[in-house]
């Protein structure tokens, strides 16, 4: 066991700067280190993620968003939607959210506990950590939100498909785990040449790259350049995700 030691003693199952096919951490896990870094737990997408790169959720699924869900009466375990035109996996949903978007329920997040696969079009029926508060219909509706640490990807050029979560400091192969960080020095891509002291946001214009605050300006500041940026080079930047 790797210790990294914060405000209190941490004690990781899974060292920084490594990567595993076996989980060792809850997805999201926090991780603050002595010299007041902090990581979060997550699982790689289809591809490798690159040192130094930012890092989105996966991309949002527009055919699990707004689902019509069965009636289900307070104290209900299990919701029941239909699904749109996309299948979904056993366990994608698994540490994320069933998230109530239109009355009754409006407003209530439940954790996911598990799901099994289901085609596209068909019914799905997630598992929740917790009983409904209040019961839903017909006319309610059901946006299903995956864990924003599972499957994380690189950012892409221009438009976010997913919530930035961080900056992969070390490489993580596709499909396996490891740590991103969310607050502190970091070696960060830049494009352009943000003066220090200015804020960065993402997208860029590469690929898992900041960009001074402005060219991208609906999104918010990911953290502030502590040097003056380099196009495509890896400069420091105080991350302030967290």
């Amino acid at each position: 066991m790797a210790r990294q030691l914060g405000s209190d003693p941490q004690v990781a199952g899974q060292a920084l700067y490594t990567s595993s096919s076996t989980q060792a951490h809850a997805l999201g896990e926090k991780l603050v280190t002595s010299d007041g870094r902090i990581f979060r737990y997550a699982k790689a997408g289809a591809a490798d993620l690159v040192a130094g790169n930012m890092i989105q959720a996966p991309a949002q699924i527009a055919n699990h968003i707004a689902l019509t869900p069965s009636a289900a009466a307070i104290g209900a375990t299990e919701i029941t939607v239909t699904l749109g035109a996309t299948a979904a996996t056993a366990g994608q949903y698994a540490g994320g959210w069933a998230m109530i978007s239109t009355t009754p329920g409006n407003g209530y997040a439940y954790p996911i506990r598990s799901n099994p696969a289901a085609d596209a079009s068909a019914t799905l029926t997630v598992t929740l950590e917790i009983p409904l508060i209040v019961a839903l219909t017909t006319s309610s509706r059901v946006d299903l939100q995956m864990n924003p640490y599972n499957g994380v990807i690189q950012t892409p050029v221009t438009t976010l498909t997913g919530a930035c979560v961080g900056n992969a400091p070390s490489i993580i192969t596709a499909a396996e785990y490891g740590w991103i960080q969310t607050h502190g020095p970091c070696a960060c891509l830049v494009a352009g040449t943000p003066g220090v002291g200015l804020a960065v946001v993402v997208p860029g214009t590469a690929a898992g790259a900041v960009v001074i605050d402005g060219a991208a300006s609906a999104t918010p500041p990911v953290g502030v350049m502590m040097t003056t940026g380099v196009d495509g080079k890896n400069n420091a930047v105080m991350l302030y995700l967290e």
